[in-house]
This record gives C-alpha cells, structure tokens and sequence, in this order.
C-alpha cells in the first residue's frame, strides 16, 4: 500500500471512530452505521464535508437530519440528503 493510500485509509479509519463515538447513543448508531454503509465509497471532497458534519453538536445534528429544522445553508449538500434519506430509513428498522 503507497503512503497516499495508507494515509486515505488512517483518515476513513478515523472518521468512522468519530461517527461511533459521538457522546449521544441516537447519533452514535445513526452516523456510525451511515459510515460503515458509506464512508468506503465516499470520494475526498466527500470526506471533507462528513468531517465537517462530525464538527457539529449531536442535538443540531439530529434536529437536521430528523428534519426538525432545515440544514443550515452551508451544511445543504447531496452528502446531508444522502444522511437525512439514511436517517428516515433507519427509523423503519
């Protein structure tokens, strides 16, 4: 594996233990299994913007994604829809 690829990797390693590890259990196994499902096939524009999601508070995030209130404008991305449709389909389970 090149360093380009290791380093790729160390970053999606991360970002999915920060998707698990968020402090409330909703937002832990909401964006923890959104991350296992997707964070393998996320390009790096991508896995910027998830990042910056994981950079908000767990009760915005979840008013957001629960569609409680709308995503703030420079949150509003197709990543943020594919999270919100993931959302409304884990709560089916």
């Amino acid at each position: 594996m090149s360093e380009t690829e290791n380093k790729a990797e160390n970053r999606r390693k991360k970002l999915r233990f920060r998707s698990w590890h968020r402090g409330t259990r909703e937002m832990d196994l909401l964006l923890g299994r959104f991350a296992d499902r997707y964070i393998p096939t996320l390009s790096d524009s991508e896995l910027d913007l998830f990042s910056a999601v994981l950079r908000c508070p767990d009760q915005d995030l979840y008013d957001w994604v629960t569609g409680k209130v709308p995503w703030p404008q420079p949150l509003q991305n197709a990543l943020t829809q594919r999270l919100t449709r993931f959302s409304t389909d884990q709560t089916d389970c």
